[in-house]
């Protein structure tokens, strides 16, 4: 059999075929930046007092979804429908779906469940997307790659982020409520949420070619010989088989995506008591406080955005690894200056260090997996990666509360604090990290 595309060198792509093929992210990215900026929100609004508990939803969606659709998407091959684009298109489906659902919960337990299922099915959309960059890009192109998806992900965050604020002060729509329901203007940025994500990810479906297996009938004969739970037990068991940069970076990860998630937890409670004074989710002030965290999270993600196409031309001075720990450090700054503002406006400072760390998670830790990883197994060990996201963020969920309230005394602003510390070590450990690929960065 002749060998295909994809076991040649792979041929470079132009610039529209880049930017087609990382289209989707605006989409998943409006999910997920409403999902980040408002749920905290949403579960103060119907009663929630341990806000990190609820939050696990996420962190346990994403350890059990993402490495199964990695592996399944490892072993579909449709002539008509590709490799990965089946996968992008059903997550979109139940995620808009779910993203319409999301503010009319009625209850607590009602919305920690749609945070479940809406996690979930942005998870089926996102980690193919990461496989499909090792999949099309050769070497020397892929931080392009993951940076131009960075990019998408900022603007769409920027947008979307927005939206309950941009509903209130340009349509009108009320960003209050009666105890117990979530204001108009939040409802509304998640519909128009829920439309955006299925019309990005259509447009990557229909505007992007994928190359087809290796060797076909060597792919199809592995298929019929593995049942699913065979598929299923090895996904989980590649936690012990994982290469060993892959391993390196496990830690960075962990350090990352705990400032992270501690981030997303209590920015809300900490601006609005800490900036704003006010714990009275029916309050005026309140509402103008979360929606300020709503701006606070466009700009970080709009310097991102921006900041993103800036990846490439340091890492090409510097490298890789010196590029993610610049980066991290800037952003634990930014976390921690957080403490030190009472004007809500000096927020937005704050947020462009967490903006230029932002735009270097989501491009070189990816960057740097995908050269030590085997062509054949890319979706796979993208997905197994994604434990190192999710332990940290299952961590912070069990232990944030309890340090905020006994150590911190419920003084939200201290986790940020913490957060920050938590991401300059994770910068300082990428200096242990080794690039297979360094020369081609």
């Amino acid at each position: 059999m002749a060998p295909t595309l994809q076991a040649q060198a792979k041929p470079r792509l132009s610039f529209w075929q880049i930017w087609n093929m990382s289209f989707g992210f605006l989409g998943i990215q409006f999910g997920f930046a409403l999902q980040n900026a408002n749920v905290s929100r949403i579960f103060e609004t119907l009663g929630g007092t341990e806000i990190a508990l609820y939050w696990l939803a996420a962190p346990v969606t994403g350890l059990l979804v993402q490495p199964v659709i990695g592996y399944l998407s490892d072993r579909t091959w449709s002539p008509r429908f590709g490799r990965r684009k089946p996968f992008f298109l059903v997550g979109a489906i139940l995620a808009s779906i779910s993203l319409v659902i999301m503010p009319n919960s009625h209850a607590l337990w009602m919305a920690v469940g749609m945070l479940w299922i809406l996690d979930s099915s942005i998870n089926i959309s996102m980690e193919p997307f990461r496989a499909l960059v090792g999949d099309l890009l050769p070497s020397d192109q892929r931080t392009a790659g993951f940076a131009t998806q960075t990019f998408f992900i900022g603007v769409g965050a920027v947008v979307a982020s927005s939206l309950p604020w941009i509903f209130n002060n340009w349509i009108g729509l009320p960003n209050t409520a009666p105890a117990g329901e979530i204001p108009p203007s939040v409802k509304w940025a998640f519909y128009s949420g829920g439309v955006v994500f299925f019309l990005a990810v259509l447009w990557t479906v229909l505007k992007t070619n994928e190359y087809p297996p290796e060797d076909l009938d060597e792919f199809k004969r592995e298929n019929s010989e593995t049942t699913f739970w065979q598929g299923v037990a090895e996904t989980f068991s590649g936690i012990f088989k994982m290469p060993k940069t892959m391993f390196q970076l496990a830690f960075v990860q962990f350090f990352t995506w705990f400032a992270l998630f501690a981030m997303w937890i209590f920015t809300t409670p900490a601006v609005t008591s800490h900036v704003y004074g006010t714990s009275d989710t029916t309050s005026k002030l309140y509402n103008e406080g979360a929606d300020w965290v709503g701006i606070c999270f466009a700009v970080y993600n709009g310097i991102s955005a921006l900041f993103a196409f800036v990846l490439p031309v340091i890492a090409k001075k510097t490298n890789r690894r010196m590029t993610h720990l610049i980066c991290l450090v800037i952003g634990g700054l930014g976390l921690i200056s957080m403490y030190f503002v009472s004007d809500p406006n000096l927020l937005l400072v704050s947020m462009v260090g967490v903006g230029i760390a932002w735009a270097s998670i989501l491009t070189m830790p990816y960057a740097i997996l995908a050269g030590s990883l085997p062509a054949k197994r890319m979706g796979y060990y993208m997905g197994v990666f994604n434990f190192f996201i999710v332990i940290p963020q299952i961590v912070a969920g069990t232990m944030l509360d309890f340090i905020n309230k006994n150590f911190f005394e419920g003084q939200s602003i201290y986790v940020l604090v913490l957060g920050g510390c938590s991401m300059i070590f994770a910068g300082l450990l990428t200096l242990r990290v080794q690039d297979v690929d360094e020369h081609l960065a």
